[in-house]
């Protein structure tokens, strides 16, 4: 088990932990989304349709949703710095697996890997954000964290894809695999160690949070899941509004970088007003999936309507993160690896749920249907108070 001194209070005092965790976050992000902009490359090297191309997200989210809670538990007694370290090799591994894969059976293993290093992964980097400052910045410095993973939609999702469409969807993963290396080397020699809480005795009672807290995965596992049942499939979407192939990972690099709009806005408010920042975010991404539904013919309206959308999913991850880790329902880890598995259950519903659909009713049936379940999501949010309070 690892001591340290007390965590920095401040996020200045915590910068370069915060940094770090931001890097990790960025190889975490790009390894979990590179299928999505690469689907029509990837099915057509390993001879398969886009809807069975789309399940390899189905497949890793699946995996990291069944194991996060019970690899963090299994996990919790390790120190975490050398945990962190491991699922950053594991990610190489996993990225380096599906770029020599000599079949669709091979790449999902491949995949299957990243999804176990995935599944500790977040459980673990959610935490770690939170140990190094003090709680009333507990949503600033997650929010910088999180700017990493937005930052691999940003850059590495769509720089990997213009890649992979000039040279080869291998090569985008082959270079992941060395850029998840470096990223374990900057961890081993920057990141500061955390200490372990001893785990919560059996006979201590029920936290009083924890009925926030499932409300808080609920809403997570309903949002993710009508975001990513329609997001999954983006590509095929732009390419069918009129989109050359050179140009989806330029497009792609676009809406990552509106997503830092709305990443802004959660570090700016989410440690003053929370409610807010979750209703906001979570009611323009059903809205702008209804005008998603009805500019499918159109490439400009797609690409403003998908620009709104993405910026208004920029403050997602931070804000959900901050709202469980604040309900106290359980410890920092347990509250990570909960966040963890139901954000990758809900990618993982949504990515079946959109293979059905675009198989068959089509495409604006497949926007149709993520708004509804968005609209679900909102529901929740509004209907729990406690579990997305006014102020922090």
């Amino acid at each position: 088990m690892t001591r340290s001194p007390v965590p920095a209070a401040t996020i200045r005092e915590a910068a370069g932990g915060i940094a770090v965790l931001a890097v990790t976050n960025f190889a975490a992000i790009t390894t979990e989304m590179l299928p999505v902009g690469l689907l029509p490359q990837i099915a057509d090297g390993v001879r398969v349709s886009e809807s069975t191309a789309g399940l390899l997200v189905t497949v890793y989210a699946f995996v990291v949703a069944a194991a996060a809670v019970p690899l963090t538990v299994a996990t919790r007694r390790f120190a975490r710095k050398p945990l962190l370290l491991g699922t950053l090799v594991a990610y190489a591994a996993s990225n380096l697996a599906v770029a020599l894969a000599p079949s669709y059976a091979v790449l999902a293993a491949g995949r299957i890997l990243g999804g176990l290093a995935h599944a500790v992964f977040f459980s673990v980097s959610i935490a770690y954000a939170s140990r190094l400052v003090g709680p009333l910045y507990t949503g600033r410095a997650l929010t910088l964290v999180t700017a990493g993973g937005t930052i691999g939609f940003v850059l590495g999702v769509p720089l990997s894809t213009s890649l992979g469409a000039a040279v080869g969807w291998r090569w985008s993963f082959g270079i992941l695999a060395a850029l998840c290396l470096v990223t374990s080397l900057l961890v081993a020699r920057l990141l500061p160690p955390v200490a372990v809480e001893p785990a919560r005795a059996a006979g201590d009672g029920p936290r009083p949070g924890r009925r926030s807290l499932a409300l808080v995965v609920l809403a997570i596992t309903v949002l993710f899941a009508g975001h990513y049942t329609v997001y999954t499939y983006v590509s095929p979407l732009l390419l069918a509004a009129g989109l050359s192939p050179d140009a989806v990972g330029p497009v792609l690099l676009a809406f990552g970088a509106v997503g830092l709009v709305g990443l802004w806005a959660a570090a700016r408010y989410l440690d003053r007003a929370p409610r807010a920042v979750a209703v906001a975010a979570v009611a323009t991404i059903a809205a702008t999936l209804v005008v998603v539904a009805f500019t499918l013919s159109s490439a400009a309206g797609l690409l403003v309507a998908g620009a709104v959308w993405l910026a208004a999913f920029g403050a997602v991850p931070a804000t959900t993160q901050a709202a469980a880790l604040r309900t106290h329902g359980a410890g920092p880890d347990v509250i990570g690896a909960f966040v963890n598995g139901s954000s990758n259950f809900g990618i993982g519903v949504g990515a079946a749920i959109g293979s059905a659909v675009i198989a068959g009713p089509g495409s604006q049936a497949l926007a149709l249907t993520g708004a509804a379940i968005v609209a679900v999501a909102l529901v929740v949010v509004l209907a729990a108070p406690r579990a997305f309070p006014r102020e922090p």
